[in-house]
């Protein structure tokens, strides 16, 4: 399972049986080695954590810890750090070795929902993406099930279900970034996902503002950023579809 196929396969369902006319705006998003997704930090920094968590997993030691309220609490990369578990009694000389625990997992907080193993960065950029979907306020039965289809297939179903269900406050999702070039790729993220049928309604103009404000970009970023976008846009549009 590559990175890109996971949160490619997310992106695609946000965008699939949509009013919108999305073909370009997933070939800007997923579309290759030019493609904002490959090109970007965000995929560098959810890279790593996935890298981390399978080595963790096939070396035996515990797995990155995930859901969007077990980010640390201390400055650094988003999602560094491992959960530890108690010390248990050194081995009895001689003794047959107890079964390996399954890794534990950890739920966000305030999600009931089934937990989850994938890291933290990876599980941010599915929040965001089903977050971006709906911020028009509107996802109909057809939408739903385009996005879940898509997450079942790469085995994000728990995340996305749980995001469709109940909503992870913005500020919550982006809580812990502290890289100003990851911020803004989640923003551009979450920008072209909103236009991708090349308008901007005020319900989502709204969402974005709220964004920018979780993500501390000022007017001046988010005008930039957009603009970036919107040309990249055009230009997969004059490309030919």
């Amino acid at each position: 399972m590559t990175i890109e196929r996971l949160l490619g396969s997310v992106i695609e369902g946000a965008l699939t049986g949509r009013r919108k006319r999305s073909r370009k705006t997933l070939r800007y998003l997923t579309g290759g080695r030019g493609s904002f997704l490959n090109a970007s930090t965000l995929l560098a920094v959810a890279g790593v954590a996935w890298g981390l968590y399978e080595t963790s997993r096939r070396s035996g030691g515990a797995p990155v810890a995930t859901g969007v309220g077990a980010l640390p609490a201390t400055p650094g990369g988003v999602g560094s750090g491992a959960s530890a578990g108690p010390v248990g009694p050194p081995p009895v000389p001689g003794a047959a070795s107890p079964p390996e625990p399954p890794p534990p997992l950890v739920q966000a907080v305030g999600h009931a929902g089934p937990p989850v193993g994938v890291p933290t960065a990876v599980e941010r950029v599915i929040r965001l993406t089903v977050s971006a979907a709906r911020a028009d306020g509107i996802l109909s039965d057809a939408e739903r099930a385009a996005i879940v289809e898509h997450a079942r297939a790469v085995g994000a179903e728990a995340i996305v279900d749980d995001e469709l269900s109940r909503p992870t406050p913005l500020a919550r999702i982006v809580a812990g970034v502290d890289q100003l070039r990851l911020r803004e790729e989640l923003y551009t993220l979450a920008f072209a996902l909103v236009r991708a049928d090349e308008t901007v309604s005020g319900a989502e103009r709204i969402y974005l503002a709220q964004l920018a404000h979780a993500l501390g970009l000022d007017a001046e970023a988010t005008t930039r950023l957009e603009a970036a976008a919107s040309g990249r846009l055009v230009g997969e549009d004059e490309d030919g579809e």
